[in-house]
């Protein structure tokens, strides 16, 4: 009886022990199954986007135009034709983007190619682009992704300036850069407005990351800035990656300013209303072209690309090769906001243009700063020792990625 009594309590632990295994397992299947739906709703919502907003590129002569995605296809090593410039002959190179000053070695990041499916992107022309832009104004406006697709610009277009004819400035802190071409009497601007409306972190240099507090309906203060430009370009995403935030109603260091915290989704709503609201309102249906610019995908997590736990971009050397791959770099619940407001604009009768450079971008894991930029603090005794620690694994080299955004933008600009 003893020894029944043994072998049944035996039974039921192994019982309890293998419900709890199969407990485990379907958490994990769960968890696989977010993370697997996550990723495909953010390629979705970007496929849908590309089809909404005109992205589909003519090819061909009228009579055999033929349909083609410019934002679907594939990196392609070129040492030929690639880099579009070189990083140390570029006047106005930003020291937190110059990868080979600040000691990287392996440059074959800065040789690869975008080849759309089915199409060519028409070649960079400096001189054509300073035409088009002739006594004209374009302004990015956004955070320091959307300042590092403005570097890249100036890049690739004040090579074929003299240098008596060119200059950069800066105005208001450091919000506003200004490269001038005075022979086309034309600017390429970007103005530092990470949220698209008022906010606490509105300086250029001086804030930080956390403890984010946005006035959602005040744009004026800043839309002074940009609101007559005949190209505007926007990015508004990483600031929002927070799960919580705090609103105001009123004025910062006001006593009678109104806090409430709610969630960061939902105040993006708010300052998009806002931004959308005031494009109606104030911008030249006419004159200006608007154009937004999808999320810019991180490398945080190597295991994403079939990497190590515990690691990520820091020594990555070549890209992601699988065309179905998409990290977890946003949720597709901001980039789905931006597309309602946008498909909003249109019916009120003002267009804008979504570039859609998240999934192109999320193959180039090999081509982040990591360790090679400007360190801004001195690094600790425990970072130089674990680089991957203080690497940057969301803002970009150049020349590299962001050239294939001014490239796409370019083509744009040249079709009307």
């Amino acid at each position: 009886m003893a020894g029944k009594a043994q072998t049944a309590g035996g039974t039921g632990r192994e019982t309890s022990g293998s419900f709890h295994v199969l407990v485990a397992l379907l958490i994990a299947a769960g968890v696989i199954a977010v993370v697997y739906l996550t990723c495909n709703e953010e390629r979705q919502i970007l496929e849908e986007a590309d089809t909404s907003r005109e992205a589909l590129w003519s090819t061909g002569a009228k009579t055999e135009r033929q349909k083609c995605d410019l934002f679907s296809g594939r990196w392609v090593y070129d040492n030929v034709s690639y880099p579009l410039y070189e990083e140390k002959r570029c006047t106005y190179m930003s020291d937190e983007q110059a990868c080979e000053k600040y000691g990287r070695k392996d440059l074959k990041y800065q040789h690869w190619r975008w080849q759309p499916h089915g199409c060519d992107i028409p070649r960079f022309n400096a001189t054509r682009l300073l035409e088009r832009l002739r006594n004209k104004r374009m302004v990015y406006v956004g955070d320091s992704l959307n300042r590092g697709q403005w570097y890249s610009m100036v890049c690739l277009v004040e090579s074929s300036i003299p240098r008596h004819l060119k200059s950069v400035s800066h105005f208001l802190n450091h919000s506003l850069f200004v490269f001038k071409s005075y022979e086309y009497n034309a600017t390429i601007e970007f103005y530092w407005e990470p949220m698209l409306v008022e906010s606490n972190k509105d300086n250029a240099y001086n804030h930080s990351a956390g403890n984010r507090t946005v006035r959602v309906h005040a744009i004026e203060n800043h839309a002074r800035h940009w609101s007559d430009a005949d190209i505007l370009i926007f990015d508004s995403y990483i600031w929002w990656a927070n799960l919580m935030m705090k609103v105001l109603w009123g004025s910062f260091g006001s006593a009678d300013g109104i806090y409430k915290t709610v969630k960061a989704s939902r105040a993006f709503e708010m300052a998009l209303n806002t931004w959308s609201d005031w494009l109606e309102m104030h911008i030249s249906r006419s004159k200006t072209r608007l154009f937004f610019v999808s999320s810019s995908p991180t490398h945080e997590r190597a295991a994403e690309w079939g990497g190590a736990d515990g690691e990520n971009c820091y020594g990555e050397t070549e890209p992601i090769t699988r065309e179905d791959y998409s990290g977890r770099s946003l949720a597709p619940e901001l980039m789905r906001l931006v597309k309602n407001a946008i498909d909003k604009l249109k019916t009120r009768g003002v267009t804008v243009q979504f570039l859609n450079i998240t999934l192109l971008s999320e193959y180039r894991k090999d081509a982040h700063p990591t360790i090679y930029k400007r360190q801004w603090r001195a690094l600790t005794k425990d970072q130089i020792a674990n680089p991957k620690s203080y690497a940057d694994c969301g803002h970009w080299c150049l020349p590299g990625v962001p050239d294939v955004w001014n490239e796409l933008l370019y083509a744009y600009l040249l079709r009307n």
